[in-house]
């Protein structure tokens, strides 16, 4: 008979702990859907501090991410945009905190790169633009491009509308957006699951970041009002 790795059976606390002081952490969502706020949660009460964060947006003042940030726990934001966090705008204005900005299609490919194993990728976006600016410049068929380097992470906090107990994952709607990404590009992966099914019990066809990836799950057990309404299909 063989042995089947219970990847659930690990406290928040616990697998909270992997995340130090200084670390770079990829935290998942598209605005409310997909973002992991028990995570995010546990990351505040732990005490850790000087993180980078890497996220599409800052979610809204005093939500998600933005509690790290209003708590003075992030030094850098790697984002797309703010416009959604007046609280986070007035920071990076006041230099309370950097940020760093891509294009949305620019910031997922970089993360995509980074869990394929890649060193970066070329692109002609932006190429007449302050994007331009302090990047390495390559020629290509003798077109100018930008070279954008990966991005990976020590730390990925994901959200999953399913899991299996092995780690095998499921996403819904626009939580399929960077969770999956950011799941490949980390060297540790805790997600958090609306729903826990034994393992086996996933459609292997219906399986979006297999197990290999993922290190711990986390069940929702109480859906905080952060969440608004968690009413979709799952599989």
């Amino acid at each position: 008979m063989g042995i089947t790795m219970d990847k659930t059976t690990t406290a928040v606390e616990a697998a909270i702990a992997r995340v130090g002081d200084g670390a770079a952490v990829m935290v998942g969502g598209f605005g409310v859907p997909g973002t992991p706020f028990i995570l995010i949660d546990a990351l505040l009460d732990a005490g850790v501090e000087n993180l980078t964060l890497i996220k599409n947006e800052a979610n809204e003042d005093h939500m998600g991410v933005s509690k790290l940030i209003e708590a003075g726990r992030v030094k850098k934001l790697i984002t797309s945009h703010l416009g959604l966090n007046g609280a986070v705008i007035g920071m990076m204005n006041s230099g309370e905190i950097e940020v760093e900005f891509y294009p949305q299609g620019i910031l997922a490919e970089k993360i995509r790169a980074g869990g394929a194993g890649l060193l970066g990728f070329v692109t002609d976006i932006g190429i007449d633009t302050i994007l331009r600016e302090n990047k390495q410049m390559v020629t290509v068929n003798g077109k100018e491009a930008i070279f954008e380097p990966a991005l990976t992470a020590d730390v990925a906090l994901i959200h999953a509308s399913v899991a299996d107990r092995a780690g095998n994952l499921a996403y819904t709607k626009s939580g399929r957006n960077f969770n999956p990404l950011m799941a490949t590009a980390a060297d540790c992966v805790i997600a958090e699951a609306e729903r826990i099914v034994e393992t086996g019990g996933l459609d292997p066809d219906a399986i979006h970041t297999p197990a290999a990836f993922v290190d711990h799950i986390v069940p929702i057990r109480d859906v905080t009002a952060e969440y608004g309404i968690l009413q979709h299909h799952v599989v």
